[in-house]
This record gives structure tokens, C-alpha cells and sequence, in this order.
């Protein structure tokens, strides 16, 4: 391989390596403006969209174990990575391809599993990290507090009967 497709395949294995995940999209029929729109709304989740070149993301891809994406690899594309939050990068890209019908997202690749497009919509109606940690606390409390409600219960009735007792002598 020539030294400078090598310096640009470790570019992108650069990018790669910012997160367990990269979707690619198609950027045809985007202008500079929509490009520009997109990658505001991404810098809100830490991610960033990067224009490849088709060949390169090919190598890099194969390099690190990815699965075959070489059937997406046609016209004009861009990986968008980085961020803790793949379901919310998901999010803001199929909303925002929706909304604007110049730009579609191909494929994408999360913890080495390849996510069709109907994946990737699934994964972007997923709440974010923060709202499951949140639920599944939520759930493990549970059982805490109602141990604690039972227990409580045993004086509290205690209680009331001694209370009943009392107004009884009254």
C-alpha cells in the first residue's frame, strides 16, 4: 500500500477509535449549509460526521474485524462516530434525515454488530443511557422499599393498638 493511503487509513482508524460505533450516511444531495446544520446537532452528543473516502473506510473497516459493509460503499459517504451515547446519535440522524430528505443514513456498526437501517431507527427511539440507569435503579429499589414498608408495618400496628387502648381507658 502507498504511504500516503496508509497515513489516510490510519486516519480513519483515528476516527474509529473514538467510540464502539460508526454509522455511515449518504450525503449525495446535502449541501455545505445541511452538513454544517447536522454536525451542530451532533457536537450536542460529542459525536462528529467526517467525509471518507470509500477504499479507505473499505481497509480500515477489514483492519479492525468490522463486519462487511462493502455493498454501502457507492457515491458519497461519511462516518459519523465519537460520543457515549450510539441511541442518541441515532436520534439526532434519523430525525434529522427525515426532516431533511437529502441525506440517509446506510448502515452502521455498534460493539462490532452490523445494525441495518430499521436497527438503527429501533436504536434511536431507545432512551438514553442516563433514563435506563435511571429506570433500572428504580427497579432494584423496589423491593428495598417495600421491605421497608412491611416492616414498618409490624409497630405502626403496634402502635395503633396501643394508641386505641389508651383512648379506650380515656
Amino acid at each position: 500500500m502507498r504511504p500516503e493511503k496508509k497515513f489516510l487509513v490510519e486516519e480513519v482508524n483515528t476516527h474509529l477509535d473514538k467510540s464502539d460505533y460508526m454509522f455511515l450516511a449518504n450525503y449525495e444531495r446535502a449541501t455545505v449549509v445541511d452538513i454544517a446544520e447536522l454536525r451542530d446537532e451532533l457536537n450536542k452528543e460529542e459525536a462528529e460526521f467526517h467525509v471518507i473516502k470509500n477504499n479507505i473506510l473499505k481497509v480500515a473497516a477489514r483492519d479492525r474485524g468490522y463486519p462487511e459493509i462493502d455493498e454501502h460503499l457507492a457515491g458519497q459517504n461519511a462516518i459519523v462516530i465519537g460520543g457515549k451515547n450510539p441511541s442518541g446519535v441515532a436520534k439526532i440522524l434519523t430525525k434529522y434525515f427525515d426532516k431533511k430528505d437529502k441525506m440517509d443514513v446506510k448502515v452502521g456498526i455498534l460493539s462490532a454488530q452490523r445494525l441495518d437501517r430499521d436497527e438503527i431507527v429501533a436504536l434511536s427511539k431507545l432512551p438514553s443511557l442516563e433514563a435506563l440507569r435511571a429506570q433500572l435503579l428504580g427497579l432494584l429499589s423496589q423491593p428495598a422499599q417495600s421491605l421497608v414498608f412491611v416492616l414498618n408495618g409490624v409497630p405502626q400496628a403496634m402502635l395503633n393498638v396501643l394508641q386505641a387502648k389508651a383512648d379506650k381507658g380515656e
